[in-house]
């Protein structure tokens, strides 16, 4: 796996001696947005951004809304899920706030205290205004029937006739022995209903991929393979879909940022649509031991930047994790990829 020590002025000097290598180190450009926080996401309406992520109790979904993101700290912040509505529902994770067709859902996983059941669930806010009007539960979103697992839910909203599509994280079989997160796709007949059998679109493949013991030899029970989290954008100009996902690990020093493209007018649901990067986007930085995973990109009121919101992890002195969320600007390439 390649490690790379890349601070800012090096990485624009390797860019305007015109390098092409798009891996790069976390650059130090970024702005801290909350410490000790997880799997951000951010989504804006109007004059409003709308965040969430994984609160550490994992315990409730909760949705803050700011004017500015950098302020995220003091933003308003409304709890539409707990312990108390959910019927022994446990564990929720990743929480995102899409808007579709004009309407507000939730999209979260959960499970009913095992992590091996775990489901993805969605939630529609009744009204305009997800932090005041009602949200009702529309219950699990059937990924497969033989089994439904999965983990982090996002969406894919085309264009037009475009389509809706659910992307996730899920294993191709029940675990035994061994596990294998891969990154699936379906089609939505609605935004909680899928219409369409689930298709792999990616799976650890890659030495980068695959890391599941770290430096020290701390290592899970078993062998543990990660592609997750993925994350779906249509490139500003709309010819390109990138899936952004985590590979290898959460808990090693080897996650890394991984990236999936097609072009926008391709069958989404046929495989060979699909280009994988061999190389990840963002690796770990081996001098600061930082790591990036779980993006997400929004765009500025002007419509004129891109901002991603990520989370950094690290260890510091005493071996305790360190997971904060930050922010930085990125420009997208001519051929529409996101620039890390």
């Amino acid at each position: 796996m390649r490690h790379f020590i890349a601070p800012l002025m090096t990485v624009i000097a390797m860019l305007t001696a015109g390098c092409t290598d798009r891996t790069v180190a976390p650059a130090d450009d970024s702005v801290l947005l909350l410490e000790q926080a997880c799997y951000p996401y951010a989504v804006r309406s109007g004059d409003h951004y709308y965040y969430t992520m994984q609160v550490r109790t994992a315990d409730t979904v909760a949705i803050w809304q700011t004017d500015d993101l950098s302020r995220l700290a003091t933003a308003r912040r409304r709890n539409v899920w707990t312990h108390a509505d959910s019927a022994g529902m446990q564990h929720f994770w990743s929480p995102e706030l899409h808007r579709i067709g004009g309407r507000w859902y939730l999209y979260f996983e959960a499970d009913d205290g095992n992590t091996d059941d775990h489901q993805l669930y969605v939630m529609e806010c009744e009204g305009q205004d997800p932090m005041k009007d009602p949200f009702v539960m529309r219950g699990p979103i059937m990924t497969n029937p033989e089994w439904n697992f999965g983990l982090h839910p996002t969406i894919l909203q085309l264009p037009a006739e475009g389509g809706l599509y659910l992307l996730w994280s899920g294993w191709p079989t029940r675990r035994a022995e061994t596990e294998t997160q891969c990154i699936y796709i379906a089609r939505m007949d609605n935004p909680w209903t899928t219409g369409s059998e689930r298709v792999m679109i990616s799976q650890p493949e890659y030495e980068w991929e695959r890391q599941w013991i770290n430096p020290d030899g701390n290592r899970s029970a078993y062998p543990i393979f990660v592609n997750e989290n993925p994350e779906a954008y249509l490139s500003p100009d709309g010819q390109h879909v990138v899936v952004c996902y985590s590979a290898s690990g959460i808990w090693t020093a080897y996650t890394s940022l991984g990236m999936l493209t097609a072009p926008a007018t391709a069958d989404l649901l046929d495989p060979a649509s699909w280009h994988k990067s061999e190389e990840p986007v963002v690796s770990p930085d081996s001098l600061t031991g930082v790591s990036v995973s779980n993006i997400s990109l929004v765009t500025t009121a002007d419509g004129e930047r891109t901002l991603m919101l990520y989370e950094a992890r690290s260890r510091i002195a005493t071996g305790s994790e360190v997971r904060q969320v930050r922010m930085r600007p990125i420009e997208w390439s001519p051929g529409g990829e996101p620039q890390f």
